[in-house]
């Protein structure tokens, strides 16, 4: 994924305090590669840089220099490091923290800036006619109409998302809209290349087994009409036509949160992502430590597709041996040697429950760190 913030704004930021402050700064990534800098001369090192970033201090004094972590959420984006050992140096240093963390906020928005517009008018524009329309109500004694359904501001709304194999799958948006075609109070519209959104109005009655069945009947007819390969996501309902926006921003985070812990699930609800909403908000050197805590400085190398299997096994059925080794067609004695095996090499013993509870929590935590890599490899 390409840095956050460009270089040239990071360095006309830096340039502008270097030339307010008279003190020297410098930005690099978490792995202490240097990005910009207004030193006359730069010697980091890099090592010092990684160990601070596994570290859990926000800040620190290595040498002549004030380090700092700049973070995306709760992920470390930026080191800055600001020269000198003196209070001003570590001020100057928590203020340029500050400044690039709002560029980051700023940049990010911009980057979404197309999908919200596009909720922001799907919402806010018809909360704001549906103001007008009371209004000329109000000022004409005759006017007892009552307001357009699509207008109506105080409704329960949701927000569906699904996302296509395929980059601009004509074919399953003019599926999405033709089964919506009969329900002109819900709203559809393509996000970006993969991504197709619906506002859908609520009955005061409809469940979160409703919304679950909607969410079921989208994949169904995708698959079946367009044959399309797709994901549905949904947020929490909402009251307010202005609060829409939360409601998709919910949809959008089970969507990713699915694809990460939930792979074989092609409906995801915000209301029901488990211990992955938990682990998708951790930083990554809190991972890493977690890692090497429970691994120790051998962590286990990717395993095969039948240690894999077995291990996904063993868990679907409680960690009964009995059961696990039926199902998977292989003698009692074979299914204890393979995890007898796979402790020898993790330290985990996954027939007892604590062991195994860590070991889940461990194969999810790969799966975060696997895509978050994966992500900022694009």
């Amino acid at each position: 994924m390409a840095d956050l913030v460009s270089s040239q704004v990071l360095q006309k930021t830096l340039d502008e305090l270097r030339n307010i402050t008279r003190i020297d700064l410098c930005v690099t990534n978490t792995d202490g590669v240097l990005l910009v800098t207004t030193f006359p001369e730069t010697a980091i090192d890099a090592e010092s840089i990684r160990s601070f970033v596994l570290s859990a201090a926000d800040s620190q004094i290595v040498q002549e220099y004030h380090y700092f972590k700049v973070y995306d959420n709760q992920n470390v984006e930026y080191i800055l490091i600001s020269k000198g050992s003196s209070d001003d140096a570590y001020m100057i240093g928590k203020v340029a923290v500050c400044e690039i963390q709002n560029l980051i906020i700023a940049y990010k928005e911009r980057l979404d800036k197309t999908i919200l517009s596009r909720i922001f008018f799907l919402t806010t524009s018809f909360w704001w006619m549906s103001i007008t329309v009371r209004k000329s109500c109000a000022s004409t004694p005759t006017c007892a109409a009552p307001l357009p359904p699509a207008l109506q501001a105080d409704v329960r709304r949701v927000v569906f998302m699904v996302e296509t194999k395929m980059e601009k799958d004509i074919s399953a948006q003019e599926t999405v809209k033709s089964l919506f075609a009969s329900r002109p109070k819900d709203f559809i519209t393509a996000v970006d290349e993969k991504s197709i959104i619906i506002v859908k109005e609520l009955k005061d009655t409809d469940t979160f087994e409703d919304m679950n069945q909607t969410a079921r009947m989208l994949v169904d007819m995708l698959n079946a009409e367009a044959m399309s390969q797709v994901r549905v996501s949904y947020g929490n309902p909402v009251n307010e036509i202005k609060s829409v926006s939360r409601s998709y921003k919910e949809a959008k985070m089970a969507l990713e949160v699915g694809k990460i812990f939930y792979a074989d699930k092609n409906v995801v609800p915000y209301n029901n992502l488990g211990i992955g909403r938990l682990i998708y908000q951790l930083p990554i050197p809190l991972c890493e430590m977690f890692m090497t805590e429970v691994f120790g400085e051998n962590l286990p190398d990717t395993f095969d597709e039948e240690t894999l299997t077995t291990i996904n096994k063993f868990f679907e059925n409680n960690l009964n041996v009995s059961e696990t080794s039926r199902q998977l067609y292989v003698h009692r004695n074979t299914l204890v040697y393979r995890l007898e095996k796979l402790e020898k090499s993790t330290g985990l013993d996954i027939r007892k429950f604590d062991d195994a509870l860590t070991f889940k929590i461990a194969m999810m935590v790969v799966s975060y760190m696997t895509y978050m890599n994966n992500s900022e490899n694009l």
